[in-house]
């Protein structure tokens, strides 16, 4: 059975295990357009319009454009293809999910006075913000061992203080090698103990690598991510006189994300001591968070519509836990048989829990209704990702972190463009966005860029709509932390999404 523990020194940071780095902020901070069918045929170009659940979170005077009580429903069938090129290898993986991504309902009571406060809204929500679901695989040939890794993370440790001592069993050691040195060390420790790397001549805290390359190895990484940030919105709308609707919301988020990682490295040169390594990783994180909006919505003369907004900063409490094991086959030099290591030690690490502060939103959308023939919309969001903070900020590895995150991110603008066209009971959508890539650095993760068509009708009492949403991006994924080996994933998303509401 596996023992949970409880780290004391955090400072955990592994590529693609994203978790208490820059790498946490970006995964938390780049939300998907996810939500109800007519919203996604839009691209999310609300802000300006409501009168949609998932508009509540571009603008939470949305509700107050309701004219009647609603409750609307949504699901979707999410289909992601990453394409890696990894040195002189290309890796397609795909990954399909089905998901209920969004419930909930408003409640209109209207007053028959003409001035003042002629309608009150309450509405709720559940919207999954971010779908974490993702699977990647990267092959292809490395110029650079995992072995260098292990180096890096063993230099300055003692070879006794990366050994079992006498008493311990190994998942002993790995504890209580975590819990006095750190992290690094943890990591030197399985290098050591599974023949990765060995001393250095004449040193006994410097370490070299036991892997002999001929032209490059063979290296292969699957990525498995599973969870989502899911987020429960309480609103208030009013709709003030003729022109002027008002809101103001509080989002609750729960977040459950699971990374695996399997890293397999072969084809050594035929005379290398380590003749293949298996390092497997397993990464739970989970949590809280809750932010504030408030927003308005103006009607001027028949046609124009607009809108603004403010979100407050988000604020995450989350936790880890990680499982690590690594195995390799070793060359007997007297035999010249392959010998079976493995380093298993059957321990999940409960890191200290710590918070994530994302900066707050704004946003300014516009729009033309064109009476019952259609609209079109557009919507402009604003974040300075380089204000994100890792806390507490007192904590060294966050500190460092934090400064990490002031000089790689930056501010970012969002774009979205959405259009309907009515020909009695059927609306015909369409959308575009372009989203900015967080990273001061575009190689790190691209810009996106995705486009939307949809389809609706009105039976009166209720409404069925459907939509598509495409999206693409690059990706540059570092196998390991030090290591110049990097493959550029091509990721291309494709969505289906059915919605049904009914009014009363």
């Amino acid at each position: 059975m596996k023992r949970i523990l409880t780290l004391v020194l955090s400072g955990l940071f592994l590529s693609g295990l994203q978790a208490q780095s820059i790498n946490d902020v970006t995964a938390l901070s780049e939300a998907d357009l996810l939500g109800t069918a007519r919203y996604r045929a839009l691209s999310g170009a609300f802000g300006a319009l409501g009168g949609d659940l998932s508009a509540l979170n571009n603008n939470p005077a949305a509700s107050a454009v309701f004219n009647y009580s609603s409750f609307t429903f949504t699901g979707a069938a999410y289909f992601k293809e990453n394409t890696a090129f990894f040195g002189n290898g290309i890796a397609s993986q795909r990954e399909t999910n089905y998901e209920i991504n969004q419930a909930g309902g408003v409640l209109v009571f209207k007053n028959n006075n003409k001035n003042g406060f002629r309608k009150i809204a309450l509405g709720f929500n559940y919207d999954i913000q971010n779908n974490f679901d993702n699977d990647i695989f990267i092959a292809g040939t490395g110029n650079q061992s995992v072995a260098d890794y292990f180096v890096a993370n063993a230099n300055g440790f003692s070879t006794n203080d990366l050994s079992v001592l006498d008493g311990e069993s190994v998942a002993d050691a790995y504890i209580n090698i975590g819990n006095s040195l750190g992290f690094a060390a943890q990591q030197g420790f399985l290098g050591y103990q599974a023949f990765v790397i060995d001393p250095a001549a004449n040193s006994n805290n410097s370490y070299v690598s036991n892997a002999t390359l001929n032209n490059g190895v063979q290296q292969e990484q699957r990525i498995l991510t599973s969870g989502t940030d899911s987020k429960f919105t309480l609103n208030l709308g009013g709709q003030y006189n003729e022109n002027l609707y008002m809101g103001v919301g509080l989002n609750l988020h729960a977040v459950n994300r699971r990374t695996i990682i399997r890293f397999d490295e072969f084809n050594y040169a035929p005379d290398s001591f380590l003749q293949y390594t298996q390092f497997d990783n397993e990464l739970y994180t989970f949590g809280s968070g809750f932010s504030a909006n408030a927003g308005f919505i103006a009607k001027l003369g028949n046609s124009l519509r607009l809108g603004g907004s403010y979100q407050t900063p988000t604020w995450y409490d989350l936790g880890d836990e990680l499982w690590q094991g690594i195995n390799t086959d070793i060359l007997n030099s007297t035999t010249d048989e392959l010998e079976l290591v493995e380093v298993y030690p059957d321990v999940i690490y409960r890191f200290p829990d710590y918070s994530l502060r994302l900066p707050s939103k704004w946003m300014a959308s516009g729009a033309f209704v064109l009476g019952n023939a259609g609209l079109i919309s557009a919507e402009y969001t604003f974040q300075d990702m380089s204000n994100a903070q890792l806390r507490p900020t007192s904590d060294p590895f966050f500190a460092e972190q934090n400064f990490a995150i002031s000089q790689e991110l930056r501010a970012v603008s969002t774009f979205r463009l959405g259009a309907e066209m009515r020909a009695g009971r059927w609306s015909f959508r369409g959308g575009y966005r372009f989203e900015e890539s967080a990273y001061q650095n575009q190689n790190t993760i691209g810009d996106l860029n995705g486009y939307s068509l949809g389809l609706g009708v009105d039976f009166g009492g209720s409404a069925l709509d459907f939509a598509w949403s495409g999206s693409q991006r690059d990706i540059n994924q570092t196998l390991y932390p030090g290591l110049s080996n990097t493959a550029r994933i091509d990721e291309e998303r494709s969505d289906w999404i059915l919605s049904y509401t009914v009014k009363f």
